[in-house]
């Protein structure tokens, strides 16, 4: 039987990848539909993808497919192909192809069997994700969202929306799916009768809760094709004014690809104009968050003093120090309690003195 996982660390793996001369494709693909046995499905592509050298992360679900993966182009086509005849409901599945890459997104393939392609935390067998809202093309997204009627909704983490959003798009306040979903719903309570047009990074999250707003009693639900992604290079193609600003959080090594040159974001310790995401160097904490370039430096790739201080020890008290530590959810956000917020406030003091 051959190896469905792989067997080389992934440091090892990392520099392959690197010494690649070749160019790859960063592409993201999701479907929604049955199937039956998820983990033969998950074999089967393995075998197809592993012979092409496709790198990335794919989920299958009973619920249907989830990836994000790169490919080298002379393998695109086959990719795509061996994707399309993998089962008759992918057959023509949209593939969204990166924005801004460099092709070095990933460098293993990451095929893994999950409860749902998206953890959204629905459990009412009533309810379809199929059964979605309609579509909208780059074209026609612009026409509706000039309507006075219109509500726009980014259902995306608070981490993406910083960096970058549509104009005039209200953000849902949390940092998962599944708490967002009932949210919105809260929301928008009063405005089922409006245009509700929801988007997403590739398309994914914002056609499940299409799906839920539905089946929830609104009545005119839309949601942008493939996300922010497709709109970017629809609206490119067709020369259209591209009504995004910023920088479009993706989850690989970028971080982010570039749409416009707005900056809207702010580095996190300083408050200096910046977009660029980065984790805390140190490894006892690895915290997601926004750092410009003098921050950067004066912390070492840190989001703290304190953080720089630890990165710098020997590796016996960095590991002293991180035994039984809990770091819970690693990402920035806007709570005042949040521990960056107390990094910042002691960075403004000692900047004053």
């Amino acid at each position: 039987m051959p190896v469905l996982h792989n067997r080389v660390n992934n440091e090892e793996l990392k520099q392959r990848m690197l010494a690649e001369t070749e160019r790859r494709t960063t592409v993201s693909f999701y479907k929604y539909f049955p199937v039956a046995d998820p983990e033969s499905f998950r074999n089967d592509l393995y075998i197809r993808f592993d012979q092409l050298k496709v790198f990335g992360r794919i989920y299958v679900a009973h619920e249907g497919i989830n990836g994000q993966v790169s490919v080298p182009e002379s393998n695109y086509e086959l990719f795509r192909d061996a994707l399309y005849t993998a089962t008759p409901e992918l057959n023509g599945i949209r593939m969204n192809i990166a924005v801004d890459d460099d092709g070095k997104s990933f460098w293993a393939l990451r095929l893994k069997v999950r409860p749902k392609i998206v953890a959204d935390g629905i459990d009412d067998p009533n309810f379809d994700p199929a059964k979605t809202g309609r579509y909208l093309k780059a074209g026609e997204y612009n026409e509706l969202a000039d309507q006075p009627d219109t509500v726009i909704v980014d259902m995306r983490n608070h981490y993406e929306y910083e960096v970058g959003h549509f104009d005039h798009a209200i953000e849902v306040p949390s940092d998962t799916f599944r708490d967002q979903l009932p949210m919105a719903v809260d929301m928008l309570k009063d405005k089922k009768d409006k245009n509700i047009i929801m988007y997403c990074t590739g398309g994914i999250r914002c056609e499940k809760a299409s799906a839920y707003m539905l089946y929830n009693g609104f009545h005119n639900v839309f949601h942008v094709e493939g996300g922010i992604i497709e709109y970017t290079r629809k609206a490119k193609e067709e020369n259209l004014p591209i009504k995004f600003k910023g920088k479009n959080f993706v989850f690989d090594e970028r971080l982010g690809e570039r749409i416009t040159e707005d900056v809207i974001a702010q580095c996190h310790i300083c408050g200096t104009p910046c977009d660029t995401h980065t984790n805390c160097k140190n490894d006892g904490c690895h915290l997601l968050f926004i750092q410009c370039a003098a921050c950067a430096e004066k912390y070492e790739g840190c989001c703290s003093e304190s953080c720089k201080e630890e990165k710098n020890l020997p590796p016996d008290e960095q590991r002293a120090l991180r035994a039984g530590r809990e770091n819970g959810m690693m990402i920035f956000n806007k709570s005042k309690q949040h521990p960056i917020r107390k990094h910042r406030d002691e960075w403004k003091e000692a900047r004053e003195q």
